[in-house]
């Protein structure tokens, strides 16, 4: 199975991101909270799973009391679930799929009919430079794409491509985080963590919903 890039080293307080405290960021949908790898190791929260058929054969979506932390799609369950545990190795995953219900709705909406961006409540843990990039990737429109140097550049940093190609690859929660609009400087699809042909089907739905 595909694994994600190893991602940049280093980390930040959501207070040293700019916001008030970690709680605040939580609940605003339109920033990303962002965990310091000491809070990220830490173990014993519980992560609630459903697993439900989509457009793209397996959809697991994973969450705990704050938010979605993962959603991964297109591989077996054991597949899902084990990138899962990889990413949480400490946390205690349950079955959830009645307090995951309104995510999961939203999530296969969308894969539908991407008519809208999918704006759910997140839980993301990754470093500074990661958050950044998740920023910069929720502010693409729908059924547009951007470069890897154009993601360096909208989060001024123009000398770190490959720092951006990584972040993408280490983005847990597919099409919330929309890492499937980034392409290659000659508008190849290059990589995807879920696979190329899920990226261009991906593509194609919101380029169709958007000219309607």
């Amino acid at each position: 199975m595909r694994r994600p890039h190893a991602a940049p080293t280093g980390g930040t307080r959501a207070t040293d991101a700019g916001f008030g405290s970690q709680s605040r960021v939580r609940g605003n949908t339109s920033a990303l909270p962002v965990m310091t790898p000491v809070a990220a190791r830490r173990g014993g929260e519980t992560i609630r799973t459903a697993l439900v058929d989509c457009p793209f054969g397996r959809l697991l979506v994973g969450a705990t009391d704050a938010g979605v932390c993962f959603v991964g799609f297109a591989e077996p369950d054991d597949a899902l679930l084990g990138d899962l545990r990889r990413r949480f190795p400490k946390a205690h995953i349950v079955p959830g799929e009645a307090a995951l219900a309104d995510s999961v709705d939203a999530i296969l909406a969308f894969l539908r009919e991407p008519n809208r961006p999918l704006d759910l409540p997140l839980d993301l843990r990754g470093t500074a430079f990661q958050l950044r990039v998740w920023q910069a990737l929720r502010r693409i429109p729908l059924g547009e794409t951007r470069s890897y140097a154009e993601m360096a550049r909208m989060i001024q940093a123009p000398t770190a491509i490959r720092a951006v190609a990584r972040s993408c690859a280490a983005n847990p929660v597919s099409l919330a985080v929309p890492c499937h609009r980034v392409v290659g400087s000659a508008g190849a699809l290059t990589g995807y963590r879920w696979g190329v042909r899920q990226k261009q089907a991906l593509l194609d739905r919101e380029r169709a919903a958007k000219g309607r």
